[in-house]
């Protein structure tokens, strides 16, 4: 047990220190006692208790990086999809035993302290995941690092299901305010939009320019601790909210008019109000806009505060500022540091533009063209005008150096303009981001090899040395020793507490498949952690899951190319068995399916009705029984994925390949010992390669297949017709067998057979099926499927984000990693 502070009681790591702490805060923080606490009272003394052992370690950490004058990276995010703090920051400050022992002995109990706390759904999926995996490995590594992002008032929204179909609701996440944030009053600035650009000469002679006539809108901000992992070090993340630059207008409000007096005010602070959801395709908004630039003007200006405090050299910003951009949001931190350099720093563009490209480095999350940003010139000329001049003048200095290497090929100078010709221009931001990094990275092999031979395939022609890959990764502290801690005690029982930080540690189980003793333990925590799922299922549906079947599990973005179609049609067909031969053994199955569809996209909100129908029937049919149930659970976050990904047995990773660019999911169900179905996309690849190919299931058109299909002229009838389990399936989706509304479901019918079925569906059904066939047989062997799980968990060290993190740090942001 941790000793007691004798210099400042309110930092002691023992159960007395925490215990008088809570107790202090509840009465004199928060004016409550055993009487009148609330369950969130109760929440917010123990949260103030652990931002007190915080503090400390903070300060500390913020005053050694400032006085060893180390280069900075700084993470540009419009997405952080943190989830609850409350678990994870007891298990980095190594104190989770103590703090629960602590909270006993006040009368608390820690499980409903927990569940107090609202998930800070401050991203989509797996971006917003990966960027809080990366904050976790930057401070375990010791990297000074600063997360900067936004802080909407709303996150995502909270999905609820009625009569099938997603409803969305405001996500409330700050109704009673976020405990674990530090609102910084004194730190605010001024971010200016619209205006006008005006030319002007300097006393040099030199043509130059001013941004004025700006409407201002403040960016406040809001610090939130991100812990190491035991190591003392707590790094920062920093979330704007946006105000009113200005005060009311007084002579409105005197008038009367309180409308117009308080209009600008709240319409500087919709800038922060809510989080865009993820659209099938990009779709440019003034307000989106807005906020990119919100957060990059903002940030920016707090990065070149913090430099210039110890430096007065521009020429030294890419040896003390490394900005990583995640994804194409945060691009317009190219043109803005150009702006600042040359307009307010009056440096020459030659210069600014050599330290701008150092300085910068962008990462691709998609091989979705039609994903990619792209804004209109006309909407950046009226919002941002100067920055639109700016990119013209990086486009026009581009393509003059591009033509010296390409020649006059005019019809590839078109495709790397960042800026398109004809009526309607855009901006291409990926474009912009490519240019103006030293570096960008893919986020998986697959991803960065199919990005430089299709998507960006000229730009990587006259840039090969900016493309390099950083296969994602996961921070084995939430996805491990958080989520499932039955299973990493076990680890640490057998093989230490090393792989906490060395997750390649893991590998040292794979001796441990013939140990009957150890493997006993294994199989009892899958089952304890599929009873405690099958526990919240019943609660939630009233519907019992049979806990001695395959707990098979799709959780992701609902979307067309992830294919949770293909699973549905799955599900149909094991059903359709079934109700053909009720006698026959079946290996019973609980396909379990979570996630949110985008609000504007109407097919993959169709899906889910779709889902729900199907389970509608599958789950109320007495010729079923407990042989198959097929469930979608509400409002997935990443508390639910908490509880599911230590239950599966089964990970369901079945996008078209050429699609994905990494998933995540697909490494987090692996590491709690869940086997793999999926396609050759994204970072299966790379599973199948640590993993072994006879311990993962792989099935379906590779990428290369998928290029020939649609060469040769892919046709989904022929697969159709030539399927009778196919063909009745999507035939009692047509007719009614599911939803007695025939025209409901018509939309999917229709692209599945008569808009080519571009993702593939059909093409992959039948090796879905018979992959899905083997995987039954083996489960009956539960011998062998657990010590397939078994090394699945062992060989899968390499997907630790702190992996990728120290490959970020050593070939891109070049920072030294203290661990």
């Amino acid at each position: 047990m941790a000793k007691k502070n004798s210099v400042n009681p309110r930092a002691g790591m023992d159960v007395d220190s925490f215990k008088k702490d809570i107790e202090e805060h509840l009465r004199y923080t928060l004016a409550k006692d055993q009487y009148s606490s609330t369950a969130w009272d109760d929440y917010r003394s123990v949260v103030l208790s652990v931002m007190d052992r915080l503090h400390d370690r903070w300060i500390q950490t913020q005053q050694g990086y400032y006085k060893s004058d180390e280069k900075r990276v700084y993470y540009i995010s419009m997405e952080y999809l943190i989830g609850r703090l409350l678990d994870n920051m007891l298990v980095n400050l190594g104190v989770q035993d103590v703090a629960a022992e602590a909270m006993k002995k006040v009368g608390l109990d820690y499980d409903k302290v927990r569940n107090a706390e609202w998930d800070a759904g401050l991203g989509n999926g797996g971006l917003g995941r990966l960027a809080a995996c990366f904050l976790d490995s930057m401070a375990t590594l010791g990297i000074p690092a600063i997360g900067y992002g936004i802080r909407y008032d709303y996150g995502i929204f909270y999905q609820q299901i009625e009569n099938g179909f997603q409803i969305e609701k405001p996500d409330m996440w700050l109704r009673y305010g976020n405990p674990w944030d530090v609102v910084r009053p004194k730190i605010q600035y001024n971010v200016p939009f619209y205006g006008d650009s005006h030319a002007y000469h300097d006393d040099g002679g030199d043509l130059r320019f001013k941004w004025q006539n700006t409407h201002d809108v403040l960016a406040v901000a809001y610090d939130t601790p991100i812990p190491g992992y035991k190591n003392d070090i707590v790094n920062n993340l920093r979330l704007w909210k946006a105000s009113s630059s200005s005060s009311i207008d007084l002579k409105s409000f005197n008038q009367g008019q309180y409308i117009d007096a308080v209009r600008d005010t709240q319409l500087n602070e919709n800038i922060s109000r809510v989080l865009y959801p993820n659209d099938k395709v990009f779709v440019g908004q003034e307000l989106r806009l807005k906020q990119e630039f919100f957060l990059v003007a903002a940030s920016m200006q707090d990065i070149l505060r913090r430099f210039r405090k110890t430096n007065d050299d521009w020429r030294k910003l890419p040896e003390k500022v490394a900005i990583q951009c995640n994804d194409t949001h945060p691009n317009l931190a190219i043109p803005e540091l150009m702006r600042v350099l040359v307009d307010e720093e009056g440096l020459s563009w030659d210069l600014a533009w050599e330290i701008t490209e150092k300085t910068m480095a962008y990462t691709n999350h998609t091989l979705l063209p039609e994903a990619l940003e792209k804004w209109p010139v006309s909407l950046l000329r009226n919002l941002l005008p100067r920055h639109l001049q700016i990119i013209y003048e990086i486009n026009r200095r581009f393509l003059q150096q591009a033509s010296e290497k390409i020649g006059d090929d005019k019809g590839k100078i078109s495709r790397l303009s960042i800026v398109s010709e004809g009526e309607d221009p855009v901006v291409h931001m990926a474009s912009l981001g490519i240019v103006g990094s030293h570096k960008v990275n893919g986020v998986a092999a697959l991803h960065s090899d199919l990005i430089k031979k299709t998507l960006f395939r000229d730009f990587y022609e006259i840039y090969p040395e900016k493309f390099t890959n950083k296969t994602n990764g996961i921070t084995p502290r939430r996805w491990l020793k958080q989520c499932n801690r039955p299973l990493a005690d076990l680890i640490t029982d057998e093989i230490g507490e090393g792989w906490v930080t060395d997750l390649d540690q893991l590998k040292k189980l794979e001796k441990k498949t013939d140990d009957k003793k150890f493997m006993k333990k294994f199989v009892d925590i899958k089952q304890a952690n599929k009873k405690r799922l099958a526990e919240y299922v019943e609660e939630k549906r009233g519907i019992k899951l049979n806990e001695k079947s395959i707990y098979d599990i799709q959780i992701k973005r609902i979307h067309e190319y992830k294919r949770q179609l293909m699973l549905a049609l799955y599900a149909i067909t094991q059903y359709n068995r079934i109700k053909a031969n009720p006698d026959e053994d079946y290996t019973p199955r609980t396909i379990l399916v979570a996630g949110k569809a985008a609000p504007g996209y109407t097919m993959a909100k169709l899906f889910i009705k779709l889902m729900n129908d199907i389970g509608e029937k599958i789950n109320n049919d007495p010729d079923v029984g407990d042989r198959l149930k097929f469930l979608f659970l509400e409002n997935y976050s990443v508390t639910l994925a908490e509880k599911m990904i230590p239950a599966a047995n089964l990970s369901e990773q079945i996008s078209t390949a050429g699609f994905e660019a990494s998933g995540t999911g697909n490494m987090k169900f692996a590491l709690n010992g869940a086997l793999t179905i999926g396609t050759l996309d994204g970072a299966n690849v790379e599973i199948k390669e640590e993993v072994g190919e006879e311990n993962i299931y792989i099935f379906g058109n590779t990428v290369e297949d998928v290029d020939r299909l649609r060469h040769e002229g892919y046709n989904p009838w022929d697969y159709y017709n030539s399927n009778e389990e196919l063909k009745k399936a999507i035939d009692q989706i047509k007719d009614g067998f599911f939803n007695e509304d025939k025209e409901l479901f018509q939309p999917i019918i229709d692209s599945l057979l008569h808009k080519g079925d571009y993702f593939l569906v059909l093409a992959d059904y039948a090796a879905y099926v018979e992959t899905q066939e083997k995987l039954d047989k083996l489960y009956l062997d539960q011998k062998e499927w657990n010590r397939v799980a078994l090394l699945n968990t062992a060989r899968v060290g390499k997907f630790s984000s702190d992996r990728t993190i120290r490959d970020y740090a050593e070939e891109i942001w070049k920072v030294d990693v203290k661990k």
